[in-house]
């Protein structure tokens, strides 16, 4: 599925190639196992592979893969009952040949809120971070970049990218079923890095962005999108088990202790993009994500808690570079 080839031929000639390829291989090993967990996703990502859409549209909030027309009402069921198989789905949304997929998240809003602070990705070489089902990479493809590598180990997110990614046939995106621990392979390698949602499920923030700093281009850009809880002190919170009924959560800081991280970790020119209280408009159950989401997780009694008595939940936005 992933060129991984045509990906090494644009990085520079001290990225560990050698070791990014038996990586690859070693996770193409394992992902291609006959086993039940496997096949669950496997077999719908096959199915939806029969599909070429016309046309498709990422410049828009919902990402348009196909349309009604391009497909037959008993094909448009079928796409829909093999899309299914990939819930819960949580970024979006979605419209794939008619039918709408509204995710757990209204990603878009998240987008608007970086779109004018957005780099020149022309021509460029971006790396997204957990990046999921690929809704931002999508978004990115409008923008005309040369390559997009999300770095996703989730087999869910695995299949379900690749099942969307050929069916709206754009070829400069890929995805590996690699995580942020394997950037040291990537020296020097990306014009920009997408790290959004994943700062604070990392138990050592200020390594993981010393890293990405080390995978960027001198100039590159980082994007980071992070929780939070409210407060201009750079703190940070480390919960007893969970937060906001989500395990491996290790800190939710405020906006300005990751502003400090990224300081500590070597970046400049940091900027404190945006910060806002989360809400279930952007959060929220829906028919394809059945399971419980923001409002189960907040205090019933005191919206500003969190169920364990945590502050409750906030987003923040931040942008740094790699100095020239």
């Amino acid at each position: 599925m992933l060129n991984i080839e045509q990906l090494l031929e644009m990085l520079p000639a001290d990225v560990r190639h050698k070791e990014i390829l038996a990586c690859h291989n070693e996770r193409q090993s394992w992902v291609n196992q006959q086993k039940k967990g496997f096949l669950r996703y496997r077999n719908p990502y096959l199915a939806l592979s029969e599909y070429s859409a016309s046309h498709t549209d990422f410049g828009s909030g919902t990402v348009t893969i196909g349309t009604a027309d391009e497909v037959s009402g008993e094909e448009q069921q079928h796409i829909r009952d093999q899309l299914k198989q990939f819930m819960p789905w949580r970024k979006g949304p979605f419209s794939i040949f008619g039918i709408d997929v509204d995710a757990e998240w209204r990603s878009e809003r998240k987008w608007q809120r970086l779109e004018e602070k957005l780099p020149d990705l022309k021509g460029k070489v971006i790396a997204d971070i957990g990046c999921n089902n690929g809704y931002y990479m999508f978004r990115m493809a409008h923008l005309q970049p040369a390559f997009v590598l999300g770095l996703e180990p989730s087999v869910q997110h695995y299949y379900c990218f690749n099942s969307l990614k050929n069916m709206a046939g754009t070829d400069n995106l890929a995805i590996d079923l690699l995580g942020v621990e394997h950037l040291n392979l990537f020296p020097g390698s990306f014009d920009a890095v997408f790290l959004m949602g994943i700062i604070y499920h990392r138990p050592s923030p200020i390594d993981t962005l010393r890293d990405i700093l080390t995978s960027l281009k001198p100039g590159g850009s980082l994007l980071l999108e992070s929780q939070a809880i409210p407060g201009d002190e750079p703190y940070a919170l480390f919960p007893e088990k969970t937060y906001a009924k989500v395990p491996g959560t290790y800190f939710v800081p405020t906006g300005s202790c990751i502003y400090n991280w990224m300081q500590k970790a070597g970046f400049v020119d940091i900027e404190l993009l945006c910060s806002h209280p989360m809400s279930s408009e952007e959060q929220r159950q829906t028919d394809w994500m059945e399971f419980e989401s923001y409002s189960d997780f907040i205090d019933p009694a005191n919206r500003n808690l969190t169920i364990e008595g945590y502050p409750a939940p906030w987003r923040v936005f931040l942008k740094g570079m790699k100095k020239v």
